[in-house]
């Protein structure tokens, strides 16, 4: 039944819908992951104006800091592994593919996440899919808001919470030799110690941990690519080739490379999930399509940069067999081919990469969960701790036991969790856009940093408080812009 249903949704559904999303917000919004490409890191420079606030808001840069470390994770090290392995080196091309398109899909979902984000008594807010369907769809639509949060707590909250852990437990007990149980514990402490701090301790943690951790290992990746740079046309090629059935004897065929890339490119970047936009709500922005275009670089940092990484040092060394269907050798494969690399120490680095990624995944996963109770029972901190007393506990329980068929469910689940935002993103083009056309217009009249008025939008259902740009702030923008915003000014 999981096979079956995991070929329908992933094979056909999924395929339709994030066509249809990401082509179609792609070509109506004027290729919006692409216009806006440069400017994302003139946002994040601006964001620190925001940093230094002192009302309990999180930064544009925390708020991505904060998406990296859940979409980098296990994704971009087994998984890009098991998409070679099962779809051979074609599926590398179609999770460009999804990635690309998935930038679009990210920008409207993390919008319209920031759009009708609430404001909290603490200083942050609270946002996601949950949110804005209710708010943008209307009240007849609340049962949809309320499955996709059952949905994303069974997902993140539990099913990959205990996937990451499993991942960490056994790639240690591979490399050091260290008994899962230990692995379970210690990581388990160290999830305790945080996650009981709340979303701003998150937030910290994870504003050192992400750029150390991909940082680290995105330079390995370009020390392999130096020493392999003569092959790496060849591999491209073949990737590319392999993609579209030029290459029959590598994989399962042109299918098989779709539905692989497909399948674990939306597992790594989350594109469509609507996963992130739950973290791109908390942030402090001027304009709602500030974090969208931040969040759209997120994905590709996550698929066009991390995943190419593993994809190339797999393709570039001699461990690859194409006749391998061994999808538990994921992991392996990724260490192995760093080992011919570099050396024996590649497996003990992929293990600690591994651990890092996972770590950040479990932090976020967290959150998503903590998100999704917040939306049945508004601030409860009893149901909130009794949440991270089971997630400590199912942090340790994943490290030891085998989870073949929680691999299965959770991947059904991701799938309905994924058809069930991608329709809610599709009726929801109209208000997308109309964001983006505020922010487009207002770049046209000139303004450097445009700023969102929810006034001029009463039929959206806004909560004001969540738009209120403290004096201090607008300040701050203009000395790091240097003009202030025309509205700023009114």
């Amino acid at each position: 039944m999981l096979n079956f249903l995991n070929d329908l949704l992933w094979g056909k559904v999924l395929l339709v819908l994030l066509i249809a999303v990401g082509v179609g917000f792609t070509v109506a919004s004027r290729f919006v992951q692409f216009r806006y490409f440069g400017r994302m890191f003139q946002i994040l420079g601006a964001s620190q104006a925001f940093r230094r606030d002192k009302h309990g808001h999180l930064s544009s840069f925390q708020a991505l800091v904060l998406s990296v470390a859940g979409r980098v994770g296990g994704g971009n090290i087994a998984g890009v592994a098991v998409a070679i392995t099962l779809g051979g080196p074609g599926a590398v091309f179609w999770m460009w593919m999804v990635g690309l398109m998935g930038m679009a899909t990210s920008f409207l979902e993390c919008t319209l996440a920031q759009t009708y984000k609430e404001a909290e008594a603490d200083g942050t807010y609270r946002g996601g899919p949950a949110y804005y369907i209710r708010k943008g769809l209307g009240s007849r639509w609340s049962w949809l808001a309320g499955l996709y949060s059952i949905l994303l707590l069974v997902t993140f909250g539990f099913g990959f919470t205990a996937l990451q852990s499993y991942a960490v437990a056994t790639s240690f007990g591979d490399a050091f030799g260290v008994p899962v149980l230990y692995s379970g514990l210690a990581l388990a402490m160290l999830v305790g110690l945080i996650i009981f701090g709340g979303i701003k301790r998150i937030a910290r943690i994870s504003e050192v941990l992400v750029p150390f951790m991909a940082g680290g290992y995105i330079l390995i990746a370009l020390l392999v690519l130096i020493m392999n740079i003569s092959e790496l046309p060849a591999v491209i090629t073949l990737i590319v080739k392999s993609a579209f059935g030029l290459e029959p004897a590598i994989g399962g065929g042109i299918g098989a490379a779709i539905m692989m890339g497909v399948k674990r490119g939306l597992f790594s970047n989350e594109a469509g999930l609507g996963s992130a936009p739950n973290v791109a709500a908390v942030a402090y922005v001027p304009h709602p399509a500030n974090q969208g275009i931040v969040q759209a670089f997120s994905v590709f940092i996550d698929t066009v940069i991390i995943c190419s990484a593993t994809a190339f040092m797999i393709l570039l060394s001699g461990v690859y067999d194409p006749a391998s269907t061994n999808e538990v050798a994921g992991i392996a494969l990724t260490q192995a081919s760093m080992a011919d690399h570099v050396g024996e120490w590649g497996r003990t680095f992929v293990s600690l990469a591994l651990l890092l990624f996972a770590f950040s995944t479990i932090l976020y996963n967290y959150y998503l969960g903590e998100n999704s109770l917040n939306f049945f029972s508004r601030d409860n901190h009893t149901l909130f701790n009794a949440f991270r007393v089971a997630i400590v506990l199912l942090v340790c329980w994943g490290a030891t036991t085998d989870l073949g068929t929680v691999f299965g469910f959770a991947d059904v689940t991701m799938g309905l969790l994924a058809v069930a935002n991608l329709i809610a993103l599709i009726m929801l083009f109209k208000p997308g856009l109309r964001i983006l056309r505020d922010f487009d217009g207002q770049i046209r009249d000139g303004i450097k940093q445009p700023i969102f008025d929810a006034t001029q939008h009463p039929d959206m259902d806004l909560d004001p408080k969540a738009w209120e740009i403290e004096p201090e702030d607008l300040e701050r923008m203009h000395d790091v812009l240097g003009n202030a915003p025309a509205r700023a000014r009114q």
